[in-house]
């Protein structure tokens, strides 16, 4: 099967050079043409993911070869392209930068696996004739790679850049498509975890607009569209995937969800606090039957009927207060899992079932599934690609078995020494850390009866066994209670 994907890859020479403003500024573009835009992203980044995926008004999906095989994803990308006018992909840190000198899973690694243009943003700060030398070297460094065009960013005025322009298409040989003056940036506000995500972001839409109008002033809009739209071919065969576009498109269901049973309930706390998933791990539940059902752990009062609950990453300690003050919804979720209710959670999912967040020397009750305390520092405690060992029985996965994911998280565990306690009270580590660092002593992967909590991120298109665990338990559990 062969087909043509309009799609740009927005790369950058290093993390903050523009890369998230210039894709959001195409994307709000492109839609106000009315054109469909499917947003990607390249690296294990939620917050901008959101972003992207608020401008499009469309999900926007993760392209990390690290956490998910080229077997698919090539075919996640055609899947989820094939109605869109043109696909935006975000990179992440520099262009080559990778996981070894060979730039293992980099953006330029994703770029020619997917075939696709590169439009690269450059930071020219203090720097003129300089850039064309470094865009001359990013254009040898790998004949394989399609670098289309050159956006400028952080100008300081006219002579800035008609020296580095004239200097580009001289040297180079490919057209700067725009330059973007330096600009004041309370419209994208950081926090330690990078932007602040658009949930919490009170002038989102405002943000976002204000990227169109940049874009539309100084970039040549309709030269990178007319740049997407020669992206060449892109093919599945046998050879390259062992998905089919069939399977892709009807991915069969499993036999409780054909008859008997029928279809099971898969809670998602999903709020301002939780914000942290991939839309894919969504579609992996759906494609075996299952029904999301999204809840609230600020607003609700108790859990509603589900066969199994996930809970994702976020910023509860941005909201520890309010987590802490509804009481109720903490007493419905610690009756559910005493019941057996399957409960799989990653990062501030697993803060938010320890015993309390301490920030600021002041203590906010969680949950109180696992004895740990955990507090917010003002370091990273983890970050970067992780890979565990799953070293004894849990609910969800085999033992023996290897996953791939990643943590990135400022919160750390203060009582180490209540593990003491776990045999008496049944609590267990089901990882060991490969690679990362886990939550204590390089162990990860806290379980409790049908609960297993992690500081690891996984993506359902790289870890299978994650959804396949998580129904079997969902359907255990649904069948024990009627």
């Amino acid at each position: 099967m062969k087909s043509k994907y309009p799609r740009i890859i927005v790369a950058g020479l290093k993390g903050g050079s523009g890369k998230t403003t210039l894709s959001l500024g195409l994307i709000a573009v492109f839609r106000k043409k009315g054109m469909k835009v499917i947003p990607f992203k390249k690296g294990p980044d939620y917050i901008d993911g959101g972003w992207l995926s608020t401008a499009a008004g469309n999900p926007c999906y993760n392209l990390d070869t690290f956490l998910i095989s080229e077997s698919r994803i090539i075919p996640s990308f055609m899947k989820h392209a094939e109605t869109a006018d043109i696909a935006v992909i975000e990179g992440n840190r520099g262009f080559y930068d990778g996981m070894d000198e060979q730039g293992a899973h980099s953006t330029a690694e994703l770029a020619k696996m997917l075939k696709a243009p590169v439009l690269l943003i450059v930071d020219c700060t203090k720097a003129t004739r300089t850039i064309a030398a470094i865009i001359s070297g990013i254009q040898k460094f790998d004949a394989g790679v399609e670098i289309k065009g050159v956006v400028l960013n952080y100008i300081a005025g006219s002579r800035h850049e008609s020296v580095i322009r004239n200097s580009v298409e001289k040297y180079c040989k490919i057209p700067v498509l725009g330059a973007f003056p330096r600009m004041k940036e309370e419209n994208f506000p950081e926090r330690h975890m990078g932007l602040v995500p658009f949930q919490e972001h009170i002038g989102a839409q405002k943000a976002i607009d204000k990227a169109l109008e940049i874009t539309e002033k100084y970039i040549d809009v309709d030269a990178v569209l007319k740049i997407a739209k020669e992206a060449g071919q892109l093919e599945v065969s046998g050879q390259r995937s062992a998905i089919s576009n069939q399977q892709l498109k009807n991915p069969p269901l499993p036999p409780f969800a054909k008859g008997g049973m029928g279809g099971l309930r898969i809670g998602v706390i999903r709020d301002s606090a939780f914000q942290f998933y991939y839309p894919e791990n969504f579609e992996e539940i759906e494609a075996k039957g299952a029904e999301i059902i999204e809840i609230s752990a600020l607003k609700e009062k108790s859990l509603p009927d589900i066969d199994a609950l996930y809970i994702g990453g976020g910023f509860p300690e941005t909201h520890a207060i309010a987590l802490a003050e509804n009481s109720d919804f903490r007493d419905s979720l610690r009756k559910a899992v005493e019941k057996g209710l399957p409960v799989y959670a990653e990062c501030g999912g697993l803060m938010y079932l320890g015993e309390s967040l301490v920030i600021d020397d002041r203590t906010y009750p969680m949950t109180g599934i696992f004895p740990f305390r955990f507090s917010l520092e003002k370091k990273p405690q983890a970050h970067g690609y992780s890979i565990v060992k799953v070293s004894g029985g849990n609910p969800y996965y085999k033992k023996g078995a290897v996953l791939k994911g990643h943590e990135f998280h400022y919160s750390r565990v203060i009582n180490p020494e209540a593990a003491s306690e776990f045999n008496e009270r049944n609590i267990y580590f089901a990882f060991g850390m490969k690679r990362g660092e886990g939550i204590t002593d390089k162990l990860d992967g806290l379980c409790y009866k049908n609960v297993l909590a992690t500081y690891t991120h996984i993506h359902a298109l790289g870890t299978p066994e994650w959804t396949s665990g998580m129904i079997k338990k969902a359907e255990e559990y649904k069948r024990n209670k009627t």
